[in-house]
């Protein structure tokens, strides 16, 4: 009696599996073939995050990602650009400091030799309003997640056929990909400053000198 309930039980569990696979599979499916999932990778979730996702939940994950792409890819050149020693000229503030007399990186907006705090906060100011007023669908013209241009901004877009569109795409995705892993490897490094000596190797610290961008200070 015991081993056809055990059977029963069993059956049932096995009728609604197929269902759940099947489900899961279809969901995963329909985004394989989404611009992003490309060689060597392909198709990489691994936090699951489009799980049961709808379109509408994928197309905010990617305009998460375009923008966060874009804006690291803008940090890194920064940080190529200031470490040549290439910086404006003029003044940053009325106090006649120079836009050079500030380090480089993030020891220029945190730490003691930082920019001021109300410079800081007309940074944050300025972002909060790209970020809410500039940098968005306005108008509703746009043709994927991520295209800002609101009927005026262009600059040949539209002469290119669907497949270099496509191209293009996805050049920017993963340049945007790149230098996040970019941006975060300075971010980490330049944090680094100096290790403490381990034990059994005498005491203080030990510079920190990996062969990147210049020697960070």
């Amino acid at each position: 009696m015991k081993t056809a309930i055990l059977a029963s039980l069993l059956a049932s569990v096995a009728a609604f599996t197929p269902a759940r696979t099947n489900k899961a599979a279809s969901a995963l499916s329909a985004y394989e073939t989404e611009l992003g999932a490309q060689e060597p990778l392909g198709f990489y979730d691994p936090l699951g995050m489009l799980d049961g996702a709808d379109q509408e939940r994928f197309d905010r994950l990617r305009y998460v990602e375009l923008k966060h792409g874009r804006i690291c890819q803008l940090a890194f050149l920064g940080q190529i650009v200031t470490r040549a020693g290439i910086h404006l000229d003029g003044n940053i503030d009325f106090e006649g400091h120079t836009f050079d007399s500030y380090p480089n990186g993030i020891a220029a907006v945190l730490g003691p030799d930082a920019i001021p705090t109300l410079g800081l906060i007309q940074i944050i100011g300025f972002v909060g309003f790209l970020e809410l007023f500039v940098m968005k669908d306005v108008t509703g013209e746009g043709e994927f997640p991520g295209d800002f241009r609101n009927g005026f901004i262009d600059f040949g877009w539209d002469v290119f056929d669907d497949r270099v569109k496509l191209v293009k795409r996805g050049i920017e995705l993963n340049n945007g990909r790149a230098a996040m892993m970019g941006i975060l490897g300075l971010m980490v490094h330049e944090k680094l400053g100096e290790l403490a000596v381990p034990a059994g190797y005498g005491t203080g610290t030990m510079a920190v000198d990996l062969p990147i961008i210049g020697v960070l200070q």
